[in-house]
């Protein structure tokens, strides 16, 4: 059970990772949202006049800090399964803050924070193995 949890972890934190490097760099970029099709209006009760601070929060914190953790777990760092639950705390609490600011839900939520909600189920799982 450890060892599919351990794989189930890394594969979420893999695709989080790389999803949000790309959604990052996309916004990064082209801070009109215009690569990703976003529409400006989303932004119409948000503190930003257009998605280039979202994009570079999108990149850092669940990006590369979704790769770094891949790594950390993958080299088995003694507190990774803690490093799991940060991450899937992060990306779920991301995901309030956009559904919040936009006021409405989009399938991309649902995916995502469920995404946050078994990165931090496995790295429960895997801290009670240990």
């Amino acid at each position: 059970m450890k060892k599919l949890t351990f794989i189930f972890a890394l594969i979420l934190l893999m695709f989080n990772g790389i999803s949000a490097i790309y959604g990052g760099w996309s916004l990064i970029k082209d801070p009109s949202g215009g690569l990703l099709q976003l529409p400006a209006e989303w932004l119409q009760y948000s503190p930003f006049k257009d998605f280039l601070i979202p994009g570079i929060i999108l990149f850092i914190f669940n990006g590369l800090f979704s790769l770094a953790i891949f790594l950390l777990t993958l080299i088995r760092y003694s507190h990774y399964a803690l490093l799991i639950i940060f991450q899937g705390g992060t990306l779920f609490t991301w995901i309030v803050v956009q559904v919040i600011m936009l006021r409405t839900f989009y399938f991309l939520h649902w995916v995502c924070g469920g995404i946050g909600i078994l990165l931090i189920l496995s790295g429960f799982l895997l801290l009670r193995q240990k």
